[in-house]
């Protein structure tokens, strides 16, 4: 058998010993200092950050440094542990006896937590302090968490607590308030950069800068991530390891050629995106990983945009950060955010298609429409500008009824309608009768009282001839039931208290009120399709539509109904009725 000791991982290899070890955790690693100087080491402590930060890290450097003797077994709690005598080996080691790991995620329940509770009475074995470290903390159960409060508020002077968590959130107030808490922060990218150049040189491997680069960029902040990646793009490098090789083992596009696909989706030439695409594809990249460094780099040119030093990214190549600048002074911001909102919903349905593939390019069809769409405001502007040929510049035209000139759509009104449906009263109102002096009183009646059937019928099948308060006469539609009059009649006499004459013509009725409602529509839109805008828009697309109108006058009404009542300045609002 071979004497070599087995592989570690680098992460594992390099693992920090010390609070020097800590990378990107300077404020932690001074309060922490200044404690055990002043010997103020509080008996709780809880670490929250991303995953591979080092927060069970710092919870057995924490361990060591309260249990450390020394070289010569007579020194005492320190930050920077000897790592030589009994305690620091064995708790590196993981078999410290007074120093016990637990799992949350794996021992979630209070069972779990009343082991703990019945042992902390006992003084340590060997060392100075027993320490409980508990990972994941957050996946405790809520009896278990109740259970651990006593003790955690009023531990013996033996006990230490450690928990470590990624959800902070999660952990119960109550805990929180008994700890002292350090939140470890993601790692800087330059930080992260030198770091892995450091362990690179360490190991005798080459590897470039840029593919440093795409791994810190990958790694998002975890140093146990980087790590992993370094140990990986090192084995896949076989001798110098380049960034086309960590691209490919982390199946990423080159970051040109997606600046390239971005460039063509901004410039709306569907047939190139696609092209592109499609040739990234056949060179490995997977298509949700290239629809997400799509959604980073619009994300990093909308914020080069409002803050220009954002550029000055290590992770970025000098051509890259040269091209950034230059889309965020080209592009607006309204089309930076609209790709973005559209890319998170193409990554949605990417990552749930059966073919990733299909899903991609349908994604990158539309990202191409809709990126050299104007906005509203701004193909307002440049019709009123300059309108199509044969069409006059949009201008304000002038107000009928006075007041001043109305807004380029507020030329359009309503039609008056030519029925009979809002005649005037033919003979003086039946006693009684007064309050319906027009047809239009008598329609919202029914509708008041919610005969919808009737309602329906009336504004259909009724023609109005004449009409005064107490008498109608009307010539029915062909579709009309027989018994309209006499259902009619029966209702009003029913909701009036008055009799009503209802009678039957041949001829000489005016049109319906569906058919009046029907005419004033169109009216409208023949009106809203002759304004010079309107024109000039559908000259640029052709299958648009005009879905809705909405007149001065019904915006007004809109606006009515939906204000809050005015309320009395007398108004108790403790007032009984």
């Amino acid at each position: 058998m071979s004497d070599q000791p087995a592989y570690q991982v680098l992460a594992r290899k390099y693992r920090p010993a010390t609070f020097a070890d800590l990378i990107g955790q300077e404020a932690m690693v001074r309060t922490l200092r200044n404690a055990f100087e002043a010997d103020r080491i509080a008996q709780a402590f809880i670490m929250t950050g991303i995953r591979g930060t080092g927060k069970t890290t710092t919870a057995r450097i924490i361990s060591k440094g309260m249990n450390c003797v020394g070289p010569d077994g007579t020194g005492g709690p320190t930050t920077d542990p000897c790592g030589t005598c009994e305690h620091c080996v064995a708790i590196s080691e993981g078999r410290h006896v007074d120093v016990m790991e637990m799992d949350a995620a794996s021992r979630t329940g209070v069972g779990d937590i009343r082991e703990i509770i019945d042992s902390v009475h006992y003084r340590a074995a060997s060392a100075r302090y027993k320490i409980y470290i508990i990972d994941e903390v957050h996946m405790l159960s809520t009896s278990a968490f109740n259970a651990l409060l006593k003790t955690l508020e009023e531990p013996p002077a033996h006990v230490k607590f450690i928990f470590a968590t990624t959800e902070i959130r999660k952990v119960p107030v109550t805990v929180l308030s008994r700890c002292q808490r350090f939140d470890l922060r993601r790692i800087e990218p330059e930080v992260m950069v030198a770091h892995l150049r450091k362990i690179a040189t360490a190991e005798n491997a080459e590897i470039a800068d840029d593919a440093l680069a795409l791994i810190t960029r990958a790694a998002e902040g975890s140093v146990r991530d980087a790590m992993s990646l370094l140990d990986q793009a090192i084995s896949h490098g076989a001798g110098e390891t380049t960034a086309i090789q960590v691209r490919a083992m982390l199946g990423l596009a080159d970051r040109g050629r997606v600046l390239d696909l971005f460039d063509m989706i901004m410039r709306g030439d569907a047939a190139a995106a696609l092209t592109e695409l499609a040739q990234q594809y056949s060179d490995g990249a997977d298509p949700l990983a290239v629809l997400r460094d799509l959604s980073e780099i619009t994300h990093w040119v909308s914020v080069i945009q409002i803050t220009p030093e954002a550029a000055e990214d290590p992770t970025v190549s000098p051509d890259e950060r040269a091209r950034g600048q230059s889309m965020a002074a080209g592009l607006p911001m309204r089309s930076l955010t609209r790709m973005w909102q559209m890319l998170l919903k193409s990554l949605e349905e990417v990552s749930a298609a059966p073919n990733a593939m299909m899903a991609a390019e349908m994604a990158i069809i539309r990202l191409t429409h809709v990126a050299d769409l104007p906005a509203p405001d701004d193909l307002i502007r440049k019709l009123q500008k300059d309108p199509p040929a044969g069409q006059a510049p949009a201008t304000r035209a002038p107000n009928p009824q006075g007041g001043g000139p109305r807004g380029p759509m507020n030329s359009v009104t309503n039609v008056v309608s030519g029925s009979g449906a809002q005649a005037a009263p033919a003979a003086a109102p039946t006693p009684g009768l007064e309050r319906y002096n027009q047809f239009s009183q008598v329609v919202e009646l029914v509708r008041q009282h919610r005969d919808v059937k009737l309602l329906v019928e009336i504004e259909s099948y009724l023609r109005l001839a004449n009409y005064a308060p107490g008498r109608i006469e009307f010539e029915p539609t062909p579709e009309a039931p027989a018994d309209l009059a006499a259902r009619l009649s029966s209702r009003l006499q029913g909701w009036t208290g008055q009799r009503w004459a209802i009678s039957v013509v041949n001829a000489g009725g005016g049109k319906t009120i569906a058919e009046d409602r029907d005419a004033e529509a169109a009216a409208l839109e023949a009106q809203a399709k002759a304004h010079p805008m309107m024109a000039a828009v559908f000259d640029l697309f052709p299958t648009a539509k005009i879905l809705e109108i909405r007149t001065p006058e019904a915006l007004a009404a809109q606006a009515l109904a939906d204000a809050l009542p005015e309320v009395p300045d007398e108004w108790d609002p403790f007032e009984e009725e």
